[in-house]
């Protein structure tokens, strides 16, 4: 009777070790995958065939967007996915309402090759609490799109509230929503980030600045819907001056250099999509493998040389191919980076107060 007990015991010892093990191989099997949420060529084939092969990691990679990044994440309380990609300002808020990210190791980041000013206003704008929830990848702006054919004022003095000017009357476009107002109160004078946590002051900027601009209706050729309408009416002539961003303007420049982006007086409206990780990212390690791999120079260049945004990692530049490099030169000089007006997180309410002069500007004759 005890031979038996102590065979069955035995067996039970056997069994449990092999269950554990079992587990720690299917825990294994699990970091051989990195599921992550990004914009649509974020993660381009080439380099998911070359992280997969250096690292043994399988990427899954799911085209989203900010809205659909939040409310997935939200849905499954930061689990699902290991890496995701929102714009930075679209951060904060739902970590202090969700807490679908974690804070981001910079240790673990290879910080020597990022930009520092574009780590500066990251670190700044995704701090919560002492802590820091993303790394920056992408830059993108929106500034003037201009026909210097037409428009013979100097480049360096063009600002938003050129859009008003009734010398181009007939002739004007850019989009009725909120960068718009955010942009003319730049141009207006307003400290925007600032008046941003003060609701009352804000709503007084947005009074100025939408009566200004349904006051300047009458220059207003149409407010376009989409890229393409934009860039039709900029190659037939018909639009002479725009805000719109620096991807299409150099798209119409590569046609007719007399077309191309002009970063504004008071500053182009610029946004930073970063790396965030999920609260419950089964496999950080791989994230954090895939953010440094990414930002690598050659890697963050093949991105900027196929997609046209600008990157985070320093020294890209010195691979991107002639055209991409030509463009970022001539609109980019450090003084225009340094006075980029970088998007912060929308304060609670905010959208709502924006919409209603929205409205009236679309009501207006």
């Amino acid at each position: 009777m005890k031979k038996a007990l102590l065979v069955l015991l035995v067996v039970l010892v056997c069994a449990s070790v092999a269950f554990a093990g079992g587990n720690k191989e299917k825990a294994a099997e699990g970091n051989k995958v990195l599921r992550m949420l990004t914009w649509t060529g974020y993660a381009p084939q080439s380099q998911i065939d070359e992280f997969e092969r250096l690292y043994g990691i399988k990427v899954e990679a799911t085209p989203s967007s900010n809205e659909e990044m939040i409310s997935k994440l939200i849905a499954t309380g930061g689990s699902g996915f290991d890496l995701a990609q929102p714009s930075q300002d679209r951060i904060v808020s739902v970590v202090k309402s969700n807490g679908i990210y974690q804070p981001i190791d910079y240790s673990k980041i290879n910080e020597d090759q990022l930009d520092p000013a574009l780590v500066a206003s990251t670190k700044k704008f995704t701090e919560y609490e002492g802590k820091i929830y993303a790394v920056p990848h992408v830059f993108g702006t929106s500034g003037l799109v201009v026909n210097k054919k037409y428009v013979k004022k100097n480049p360096k003095d063009l600002d938003y509230t050129d859009l008003l000017d009734p010398a181009y009357a007939g002739h004007v476009s850019y989009r009725c929503k909120r960068p718009i107002l955010c942009a003319m109160g730049f141009a207006m004078g307003y400290d925007v980030w600032d008046l941003y946590n003060k609701p009352a002051e804000y709503q007084k900027m947005l009074d100025a600045v939408g009566a200004k601009l349904i006051e300047g209706k009458k220059v207003l050729k149409y407010y376009w819907e989409n890229g393409d309408q934009l860039l039709q009416g900029m190659q037939s002539g018909e639009i002479w001056i725009a805000k719109g961003w620096e991807q299409g303007a150099w798209k119409l420049y590569k046609e007719n250099p007399d077309i191309d982006y002009v970063a504004p007086k008071s500053g182009s409206m610029a946004f930073i999509d970063t790396f965030a990780i999920p609260a419950k990212s089964e496999n950080v390690d791989g994230a954090y493998k895939w953010i440094n791999f990414v930002l690598e120079p050659k890697n963050a260049a093949e991105f900027t040389n196929a997609e046209g945004y600008g990157t985070a990692s320093k020294d890209a530049v010195k691979y991107y191919e002639p055209e991409a490099k030509a463009n970022f030169e001539r609109c980019f000089t450090p003084e225009v980076m340094a006075n980029m007006n970088w998007y912060p997180t929308v304060p609670d309410g905010l959208e709502s107060m924006e919409g209603k002069t929205l409205d009236k500007m679309r009501a207006a004759k």
